[in-house]
Parts: C-alpha cells; sequence; structure tokens
C-alpha cells in the first residue's frame, strides 16, 4: 500500500492559513456499532491492567496509543470477514478505549484509602462516584475545544493526541504496529504466571548488604515494562528515591534505633532491634515517604500556577464567546453548552440528594457543601488540565498535586464544621475522588480531540463517545479494586499492593482533621522532597522512589536502562524506531501483567481464598535467588529482541 501521512500542517501553522484535515471531503462512517463495543471492550480490559499496576507501583501508563493500536487489529480482523470501517471509525474506538486510563487514576488515587481506614464502601457506591467523576470532567472540558484545540492548533502540540493521529493515519497504509503489543501481553502474562500464580520463580530478586540494606529487584515484566515507556532519566530518578530508602534511611533507623528499650511512635509494641527491614519501612519509612511525594505534588503544582492562571485566564475567556456563525461545519459541532450545563448540574444534583454516594453522611446540607465544592474544584482543575496535557503531554500532567490541593481545602473546610469523625474523612476523600477523575479525564478528553481534529472527527459524537467510555469503564476499575482488596495478601496498603497514592492521599485528611500523625517522620519527607526541589531534580518521581520499595524502582531502573543502552548511539531514525518498538512492547508487558494478576485475583476469590500452588518445596534460599536473578536476565534478554527485530514488510 501507498505510505499515507498527516500534512504537514497538521504539526506547524502559519497565522491566517486554515487547517484542513486528513478525511476532508469524504462522507466516512463514524459512530458505529462495532466501533462502541471495541472501544468499551478495550477500556475495560486496559482498565483493569492498569488498576492493578496503579496499585502496585502509585503509577498509571497512557493507554492511548496501545489502544488505538490494538484498535487497529481488531477493525482489521472485522475487514477479514467482511465488515469495513473507515479511520474514523478506529478513533472512536480509541477515544472510547483510552477514557479507562484516567479514570483508573482518579479511582487508585484516592477510593482504596477507605478500604485502608477499615470502611467497606459497596460496589454502587464508589462506581457512581467514579461515574460522576467522570462525566463532570468530560462535561466542563467541551466548552473549552474551540479555543485550546481549534484556534490554539499549531501552539499546543498535544503529545500523545498527534501520535494517536500517526498510528491511525499509518495504519491506513499497512503495517504491522501491533506485534510488539501482543508479544508483550503474551510474556507479560507467562511471567505473572510464573512469579505469582504457579510460583515457580520467587518474586523478588534480593540481595542483603549488612545492616538491614539491600537491593531488590521484581521479577516484573509489568514493571520493566513502564520503566521502557518512562525512559532512563526518570526510571533512574525514581530508582535513587529508592536507593535512599533502602541503602541509607533503613539502615540508619537500624543504628539510631537499636539500642532504645521503648518502641518508637508510631509503633507501640516492637522495638526497633527486632524489627525486619520490611516493618522498618512499613511502620516508619512509608510516612517519611508520604511527606516526601505530598511535597513534590505541592512543588509541582506551585512550579504550574503561572501556566495554571494563564490556562485558566485565556480557556474561560472563550466560554462565552459567540461562535454560532462559524460553527457550520460537521467537524466543528460540539455538545451544546445548555447541554453541558444541565447534565453539569444534574450530576451535582445527584452527588447532593442522592444517599451514599458522598462518604456516609446522611445529611443533604454536607452532601451539599462537598458537592459545590467538587464543583468549584473541578471546574478549575479541569480547564488547567486541558491546557497543561497539551503543553507537557498526560504523563506529566500533577494529577497529585491537584488533588492534594483539593483535600487539603475540603479537609480545612470539614475542619472548620465539626466533621472530623470517619465519616466526614470519607466524604472529604470522595470529594477528592470526584475532583480526581474530573482533572485527569479532562486531560484525557483534549488529546483524544486533538486527534480527532487532525483526523476531520466529529466532535459530538467524540464527545460522547467519551461519556461512554467513562460510564462504562468505572464499573469495572472499581470491582477490580474490590476483588483486589478482598483476594491479595496483604489487602489494599499491604506490601503486595502498597497503592501509595491513595495512602498519602489518607495521610493527608488524616493530618488535617485529627492531628495523630507522625509529624517528626513526615517532615523529614517534607525535608528530602525540598532538597531535591533545590537539586532540580524531578521532585514527585524522586519522592515516588522514595515512598516505594526498592524491589518496585529497581524493576522500573532496569527497563529505563534498557532502553537507554538500545537507542544510544544510533541514528536519529532507528532510535526512534527502537523507542517506539519498545513502548508497545512494553505496553504490552503491563497489559499481560496487570490482567494476569486480576485474573489470579479472580482464581482465588473463586477457590476460597486457596492459591494455585506454593514455592518448590526443598530449594534453598541462595538457588531461589539465582532462579529470580535469571529470570529478570531472561526478561531483559526479551527486551532487545524485541526492540532489535525487524519484520518483513
Amino acid at each position: 500500500m501507498t505510505e499515507k501521512k498527516l500534512p504537514a500542517t497538521a504539526y506547524v501553522i502559519e497565522e491566517g492559513e486554515k487547517y484542513v484535515p486528513f478525511t476532508y471531503g469524504q462522507t466516512l462512517t463514524e459512530f458505529t456499532l462495532k466501533a462502541v463495543l471495541s472501544g468499551v471492550l478495550l477500556g475495560m480490559v486496559f482498565g483493569a491492567a492498569n488498576t492493578y499496576l496503579g496499585l502496585k507501583a502509585g503509577l498509571t501508563i497512557s493507554t492511548s496509543i496501545p489502544v488505538a493500536v490494538l484498535t487497529v487489529v481488531a477493525f482489521r480482523l472485522f475487514a477479514a470477514v467482511g465488515l469495513h470501517h473507515s479511520i474514523l471509525e478506529t478513533n472512536m474506538s480509541q477515544t472510547i478505549g483510552s477514557a479507562s486510563s484516567s479514570v483508573a487514576s482518579g479511582v487508585l488515587f484516592t477510593i482504596p484509602a477507605l478500604f485502608i481506614w477499615g470502611m467497606s464502601p459497596e460496589w454502587r457506591q464508589i462506581t457512581l462516584l467514579a461515574m460522576c467523576g467522570g462525566l463532570i470532567g468530560v462535561l466542563s472540558m467541551i466548552p473549552l475545544r474551540r479555543y485550546l484545540i481549534k484556534r490554539e492548533h499549531g501552539k499546543l502540540p498535544y503529545p500523545e493526541g498527534m501520535a494517536c493521529a500517526e498510528v491511525l493515519v499509518a495504519s491506513e497504509g499497512g503495517g504491522r504496529q501491533a506485534t510488539p503489543v501482543f508479544l508483550g501481553i503474551a510474556v507479560g502474562m507467562l511471567f505473572k504466571l510464573m512469579t505469582d500464580g504457579f510460583k515457580f520463580v520467587r518474586g523478588t530478586f534480593s540481595v542483603g548488604l549488612g545492616g538491614k540494606a539491600s537491593v531488590a529487584a521484581s521479577v516484573s515484566p509489568a514493571l520493566i515494562g513502564v520503566g521502557y515507556i518512562l525512559g532512563p532519566r526518570i526510571a533512574t530518578v525514581m530508582v535513587a528515591g529508592g536507593a535512599l530508602s533502602a541503602l541509607v534511611i533503613i539502615p540508619a533507623i537500624n543504628l539510631w534505633g537499636g539500642g532504645l528499650a521503648e518502641p518508637l511512635y508510631p509503633e507501640t509494641e516492637k522495638l526497633i532491634r527486632d524489627m525486619t527491614a520490611g516493618e522498618i519501612w512499613n511502620r516508619y519509612v512509608r510516612y517519611i515517604g508520604a511527606g516526601a511525594v505530598a511535597t513534590g505534588g505541592i512543588v509541582t503544582l506551585i512550579r504550574s500556577i503561572p501556566t495554571m492562571i494563564e490556562s485558566f485566564r485565556l480557556s474561560v475567556s472563550q466560554i462565552g464567546r459567540d461562535d454560532r456563525g462559524l460553527a457550520v461545519e460537521r467537524t466543528d459541532h460540539d455538545l451544546s453548552f445548555k447541554t453541558v450545563i444541565v447534565w453539569v448540574v444534574a450530576v451535582l444534583l445527584v452527588l447532593t440528594f442522592v444517599p451514599g454516594i458522598l462518604g456516609y453522611i446522611d445529611s443533604i446540607p454536607v452532601r451539599g457543601i462537598a458537592s459545590v465544592l467538587i464543583a468549584l474544584f473541578a471546574f478549575f482543575f479541569v480547564t488547567v488540565s486541558s491546557r497543561i496535557v497539551g503543553l507537557v503531554g498526560v504523563t506529566s500532567n500533577p494529577t497529585s498535586g491537584m488533588t492534594i490541593a483539593t483535600l487539603l481545602g475540603t479537609s480545612l473546610v470539614f475542619f472548620l464544621m465539626g466533621w472530623t469523625d470517619l465519616s466526614g474523612k470519607a466524604t472529604a476523600l470522595m470529594v477528592g475522588t470526584a475532583v480526581c477523575i474530573a482533572a485527569s479525564i479532562a486531560g484525557d478528553t483534549s488529546q483524544d480531540l486533538k486527534t480527532g481534529y487532525v483526523l476531520g472527527a466529529t466532535p459530538r459524537l467524540q464527545q460522547t463517545g467519551e461519556l461512554i467510555g467513562v460510564i462504562t469503564s468505572a464499573g469495572v476499575v472499581c470491582l477490580v479494586v474490590m476483588l483486589l482488596d478482598a483476594n491479595v495478601v496483604g489487602g489494599l496498603g499491604g506490601a503486595e499492593l502498597p497503592a501509595p497514592q491513595a495512602v498519602l492521599m489518607k495521610l493527608v485528611i488524616d493530618g488535617v482533621l485529627d492531628q495523630s500523625l507522625p509529624w517528626m517522620l513526615i517532615l523529614i519527607g517534607v525535608a528530602i522532597g525540598l532538597v531535591a526541589a533545590l537539586f532540580k531534580i524531578p521532585v514527585l518521581a524522586f519522592a515516588v522512589g522514595v515512598y516505594l520499595p526498592l524491589s518496585t524502582m529497581g524493576a522500573v531502573f532496569l527497563g529505563g536502562l534498557m532502553r537507554y543502552l538500545l537507542t544510544r548511539n544510533q541514528v536519529a531514525e532507528e532510535a526512534e524506531r527502537r523507542r517506539e518498538k519498545g513502548v508497545l512492547f512494553g505496553s504490552g508487558l503491563v497489559g499481560g501483567g496487570g490482567l494476569t494478576g486480576v485474573v489470579l485475583a479472580l482464581w482465588v476469590a473463586a477457590r476460597g481464598g486457596e492459591r494455585i500452588v506454593g514455592y518448590p518445596p526443598n530449594i534453598p534460599g541462595y538457588a531461589e535467588m539465582i532462579l529470580a536473578g535469571l529470570t529478570i536476565a531472561v526478561l531483559l534478554w526479551l527486551v532487545v529482541l524485541m526492540v532489535r527485530w525487524r519484520e518483513e514488510r
């Protein structure tokens, strides 16, 4: 087939020049049943995988590109049985499917705190909350589209949106872009079964160095894939934070507290000298890490304030403009402003008058105040998020900082009102959940609308697709959270699924409402975050490394290191080919590992808590470590093979 590309004006456009979409002049199908169903299915699959990854590693990946690639494959299968399609249908499927990652991020950053508090939220409750937050985010972004996507075309790059457009256009000319994704899924599933399913291989490679210091790396295809996607710089920063905890902070606490004759708060029973390194991390280091992560989120937010204020000012100034005379083409039809207002008001009324969605307080005035706070914070952060992702992409969007700011403001209001019991905490958390999801989905919606703009999609139909994606993925994401809490050893917040972002949000609310935290440990974390900021180290990435076990960060670092080794000293075209192929393979590793983790949780639930098998008997500890190390080496070797492989076209 003839190679097809986007026109140069899709990237740079002269003043006064009008962009002509890729499909201009064609009459194409767009909002079809197969586009909707395939998008819903892909959204559920990647939403479940991202949920597992987020609970384990404290971060999620943007699924827009892998969903776009798999959408292309799905539609080629449809074509093989006589169901032909257009590029706008594949774009619609990608739009619906990619919404799940944003819903997952918002849920994972907050909802697990309810389980850690010992509460038992109902699936209906948290699903409706996630839906409400997602709907507010999509609807609030719609009035900004003409300014951010159309008028700022050529100025705001929207990197993920343009990357998806390139994938969909390239698929029109042939190619086999999906091969790395499928191979990654297969490898991720196989190795996850080996470690967490059949237990043939221990899940962590670890070597003790004395004084309770150790170096470690998880035998995790998903984390290695994440490292390749993030790249060497961020992966190195994150492992540096993990090394600080494992090699400096834990040994220092062990040395300093070894002579204490009484437990050190917050521990009330066990002496430090009797603790393992893992127990020291759980009782002390996680508070230090939480202080560092909170500082990182706030520092990131503060650094973004000038951009936020300017984005907010410019975007809001466009909402009231009368563009009725301009909106005559199909490619400029949005859902009407009246429809947006009606639906936003309806969602806020549901949050106010339907009991149970906003926490456990049976009071309409309390829920009303919570709904007003959601409206205020969401309106501001949706506006900010929609423009920031246009500048730096979804990955660099400071959603954590926005959520922390929301929780601080909400908790302060609740403290002044005297709503400081567990029900008040839950309600404050749920305000943060709705705002977090709204800000996150607004960024995804902006990227998808950018893809649609350069291709020539109908905005109104894409916006409808985003709403469908939110509604259909919210229930799956929330179900997976509940399933993992019930069937993974230690539950949410435990060693297997530490849910770091949610623990941080819990600490923020606790700190404001009942002031019972070990502030000295948290202030040490704050100091670490400030020192990192002083030396211009990416604070949030470093702080997440301090919070999470070194084994997690070690696997991420190995993935980033492989990307560096495979792309260095290569000509630009080959380096980009290796980067792209590795990112797709890494996305497959994340999807395969995450989905298998969810399937294993289903297996445990079906068997009443019984695992498949235990570790093979009579294997010495050093042999287990050697086997784990060899397994990691095989994983890295497969990455090298995949990235270097050139398929015949």
